[in-house]
């Protein structure tokens, strides 16, 4: 299941049931890390709306579910797995994708790609197992006569199916991603781009932090993070970036967990949590080194800040290109920086005034929309509820089978066509032939 259609974006699977009204029954079957959280942001605008949330949820959840105050009603399943060893699972395929998959060639990259992918599947497919041979829980979501299904690609489950099958059955895409991001492509009807849902207007800093920030003058501050999902960092690389850090004239604030480096600078501060928006939100922001998620790319171009990027696995790296090829960010590879490649990177982004401008192009852009993406999501999800779904904007390619939607009986008949013709054309050469030798022989004769 590669690309980014599938991993870095988050897509919406709506199929509408029974009943229609102003206020629907949602069920909901989340992933993990940041998935959540765009898609956590929905539903607490469809709470806000009247709408009852059902949130299904394995025992093994990492994000989903946890420490929720909300008024959503979460349907927990047990599973096999623990937390602590799904969160092991996920962080030993991130760094396996990060450090060790060769680059070199995609017949090298793609055979081992595919296997880790395979092995991530697998897990998700035995707690999808465990959810639909759970006969309590299908009974109360049977009685609950649900509205619509909001599910999130990378981990849809019920009889057995294929992807294609599954994702035919969508009556709406929502996709993680908006054209300040993206370049101009052709789209479906039933597509509908919201990324940046989940940025909104910067917050006061927490005292200590924001006393930290305000110290660092005219010089600013650099917002560091690579993540939600704990990518480990060797001891080589954490060192190289605290030390080209400590060289530059700014504060930074560095989302970190792990061993302190040894070369780290006065003028660093590590935090194992950031309020991130709020901070690419201050003023006194200059920059962002990220990983390029799609979260914080879309909080970056919502404020407008130019970025480093270092991407590390998924579709970090098309969405780093793309800010490079738009001019607000300066890539570089995490299994080669150095120290002397960052503060190169910093200084450019930080110096250059055309980055700024860039960055602030593109959060114009992402601000100047007839509606917000966050109402948009909303809106697309009460339309199926109102209409009983969106079939008039499905294609028809779904209703195909696999021949006619690689047009092999049209190939095929354009086949027999030129095969049957150049059979007449071979048999009529071969009776014109055929007299005309015999026409030759009679004369001969005489």
């Amino acid at each position: 299941m590669p690309g980014k259609w599938i991993w870095v974006l988050l897509l919406l699977h709506l199929s509408c049931y029974f009943s229609s009204g102003s206020c629907g029954k949602v069920l909901v079957w989340p992933m993990e890390y940041s998935h959540w959280i765009n898609m956590k942001v929905i539903l607490d605008e469809l709470i806000l709306r009247g709408h009852e949330i059902t949130v299904v949820r394995s025992s093994s959840a990492i994000f989903v579910g946890s420490n929720e105050t909300s008024s959503m009603k979460f349907e927990t399943f047990p599973s096999s797995f623990n937390t602590d060893e799904m969160i092991d699972i996920i962080s030993e395929n991130i760094n396996l994708w990060t450090y060790e998959l060769p680059r070199t060639s995609c017949l090298a990259y793609s055979p081992l790609l595919e296997n880790l992918f395979m092995k991530f599947s697998d897990t998700w497919l035995n707690i999808c197992k465990e959810a639909a041979l759970n006969k309590e829980l299908m009974s109360k979501l049977r009685k609950a006569r649900l509205d619509v299904l909001i599910a999130d690609p990378i981990g849809p489950c019920g009889e057995p199916t294929t992807l294609m099958e599954t994702t035919s059955r969508a009556e709406i895409w929502l996709i993680r991603s908006y054209w300040d991001l993206e370049f101009p492509r052709p789209t479906l009807p039933n597509f509908d781009f919201v990324g940046g849902l989940h940025c909104r207007p910067a917050k006061p800093l927490p005292k200590e932090m924001e006393d930290f920030v305000q110290s660092s003058g005219d010089n600013g501050v650099v917002v560091f993070s690579l993540g939600s999902m704990g990518v480990n960092l060797t001891d080589k690389t954490a060192n190289a970036i605290a030390s080209a850090l400590a060289q530059i004239p700014q504060k930074i604030i560095w989302r970190f967990e792990g061993k302190k480096p040894v070369t780290l600078g006065p003028n660093t501060r590590l935090y194992k949590w950031l309020p991130q928006n709020d901070l690419l939100g201050h003023p006194k922001t200059k920059a962002f080194i990220t990983h390029g998620g799609a979260n914080g790319i879309y909080e970056a171009i919502h404020h407008g800040v130019p970025m480093v990027g270092i991407p590390l696995f998924g579709e970090q790296h098309d969405n780093i290109a793309h800010m490079v090829a738009k001019g607000a960010a300066v890539q570089l590879d995490i299994r080669t920086l150095s120290s002397k490649d960052l503060l190169r990177a910093l200084e450019t982004v930080i110096n250059n005034p055309l980055y700024k401008k860039n960055a602030m192009w593109l959060s114009t852009i992402h601000h100047d929309q007839p509606m917000k993406p966050l109402d948009r999501a909303v809106f697309w999800i009460e339309f199926v509820m109102r209409h009983k779904g969106a079939k008039h904007l499905r294609p028809l390619a779904h209703n195909l089978t696999w021949y006619q939607y690689y047009s092999l009986d049209v190939i095929g008949f354009l086949l027999a066509c030129v095969a049957t013709v150049t059979f007449l054309v071979i048999k009529c050469c071969l009776l014109a032939y055929q007299t005309v030798f015999k026409m030759g022989k009679k004369k001969k004769r005489e």
